[in-house]
């Protein structure tokens, strides 16, 4: 089987948080001698094994696994890092596998991303300056002015992303969207998407289910330890799934139930955005897409059907070139 996948094409498995694309990532890997690689921006980070539900030592020992846990949380992972470090690692298996929900790695890796350059220390301390003192919805009103393109595509909340659309327009000169609008080199990659995109009311029950386990697997521990580095709240890894609401939790601020309430919501609230992203994005050409319309539960192994549908989808489009390839 370790035919399937012609060198410089990859498999991409994708899909909203908890679809099951971890546990069938890992069944391909050990079908066809392939490496997991990962592809959510929250798994990077080290100090966050429970709460962005990496892979276990039991589950990386079955197969090879690159990317999980190789940030600190005090370093901010971004898109144009990712890339880098994902084509490193694809270059180095016989059968890369990328595992993920986050829409931008996807993106950046398929179809590249534009060079932008570092807008400079200065550029930085004011934009964290301006956004700890007038807060996400003020700095996105003075982006606005000053960037409306940019600004357009940012929700109010989204402090990482004002800020940096801030740091850029000041340290450059010019809007990170007129700069993301330059022509991006391709990956040299094709990829066989296997996307999953199950029934909502299914993906919200598993979502409950993941964070039970995860307070029963030692969530609050891993958010004390996480506050207890006293990071920037604007960092990435504070804001993944539960941490802020379990450290509103630490800090006397919400019951551990209102807690849970909250962060089973927002993940679900997320899981939609990513489902509408990837029915409006496409990471490869449709004939080179097979979408599952279910979760994909815990099994070690596949069942028959679902493995022999996946099996001739990947080795049907070995050698059949994209459209307009």
């Amino acid at each position: 089987m370790e035919q399937a996948v012609e060198p410089c094409r990859a498999i991409i498995v994708a899909g909203p948080t908890c679809s099951g694309k971890s546990t069938l990532a890992l069944n391909l890997a050990r079908r066809l001698g392939g490496t997991v690689i990962n592809a959510d921006s929250m798994q990077v980070y080290r100090e966050l094994r429970v709460l962005t539900a990496r892979p276990t030592p039991a589950e990386e020992a079955l197969a090879p696994h690159a990317l999980y846990g190789v940030r600190p949380a005090a370093a901010a992972g971004s898109a144009a890092w990712w890339r880098d470090a994902a084509l490193e690692a694809m270059a180095a298996s016989a059968v890369p596998i990328l595992c993920g929900g986050t829409g931008l790695y996807f993106q950046a890796l398929a179809t590249g991303l534009a060079e932008v350059p570092d807008p400079g220390e200065p550029a930085r301390t004011e934009a964290r300056t301006l956004l700890e003192s007038l807060g996400p919805a003020a700095l996105h009103a003075r982006l606005s002015a000053a960037d409306p393109i940019t600004a357009a595509r940012l929700r109010l909340t989204d402090r990482q992303r004002i800020a940096r659309a801030w740091e850029v327009w000041r340290g450059t000169g010019r809007g990170l969207a007129a700069w993301q609008a330059a022509t991006p080199a391709p990956s040299g990659w094709r990829f066989l998407v296997i996307l999953l995109d199950p029934p909502r009311p299914a993906l919200r029950a598993a979502i409950a289910a993941r964070f039970a386990a995860m307070l029963a697997n030692g969530a609050v521990a891993e958010a004390r330890a996480l506050a207890d580095l006293e990071l920037d709240p604007a960092l990435p890894a504070m804001r993944a799934h539960g941490v802020p609401e379990l450290m509103a939790y630490l800090r006397g601020e919400l019951v551990l139930p209102e807690a849970v309430r909250r962060a089973v919501l927002a993940t679900g609230q997320y899981t939609k955005r990513q489902a509408t992203w990837f029915r409006h994005h496409h990471i490869a050409d449709p004939n080179h897409t097979h979408i599952i319309h279910a979760r994909c539960g815990n099994e070690t192994q596949l069942s028959e059907s679902l493995e022999h549908a996946l099996l001739t989808f990947l080795n049907s489009r070995v050698d059949r070139p994209a459209s307009g390839a």
